[in-house]
């Protein structure tokens, strides 16, 4: 699954969740008389009681509904010298597809992936490395799957360089992650 299937299954479910078109729920926005990102998301969760994720991904469009063609938030992402990453964070989405139904949050430099709450983050590291943030319990660290300090974002951090990390191991690890989020 890539990224604009991803998202407009997401768009489809917001839509059938509200029982309003992306057009009503634009002409609403524009209707609040807000016009900062995080006044319209805000707006969203409490009128039309959308999570987190999805509202913002909401206002991502609404914000862009203007331009001639939304960008992918990865091709945003994956830029300049960290654009051969981009095929790491390919894989890890196919995958991530078969576990069920979650939101994609773009953010700045990263993904978020929530059901409930966030279960994973993707995004470049370094221009060499993307990093996998994962909240999960009750998994003992690794070598591969790096414990994070308390009140950080993650509870565990994944360094990938290569598609072929996405693997079994990683992939369990991310199935356990999306469960306890659920």
């Amino acid at each position: 699954m890539d990224v604009d299937k991803a998202v407009q299954t997401q768009l489809d479910n917001i839509q059938k969740k509200t029982g309003k078109s992306l057009d009503e729920i634009f002409g609403l926005l524009g209707g609040s008389g807000l016009v900062k990102h995080g006044e319209l998301r805000d707006w969203l969760k409490t009128e039309l009681a959308l999570g987190h994720g999805d509202a913002n991904t909401v206002v991502h469009f609404f914000l862009r509904k203007d331009e001639v063609a939304i960008a992918d938030p990865l091709d945003e992402i994956y830029t300049g010298p960290k654009a051969g990453l981009r095929p790491i964070h390919d894989a890890f989405l196919k995958e991530l597809a078969s576990f069920g139904a979650f939101e994609i949050a773009p953010k700045k430099g990263y993904i978020s992936y929530r059901c409930s709450k966030q279960f994973a983050m993707l995004g470049p590291a370094t221009n060499s490395r993307v990093e996998l943030g994962l909240n999960m319990k009750g998994v003992a660290g690794t070598d591969r799957l790096i414990e994070q300090p308390a009140g950080g974002m993650c509870q565990y951090k994944v360094k990938l360089t290569s598609p072929d990390e996405i693997d079994a191991e990683l992939m369990a690890w991310a199935k356990l992650a999306y469960e306890s989020a659920n």
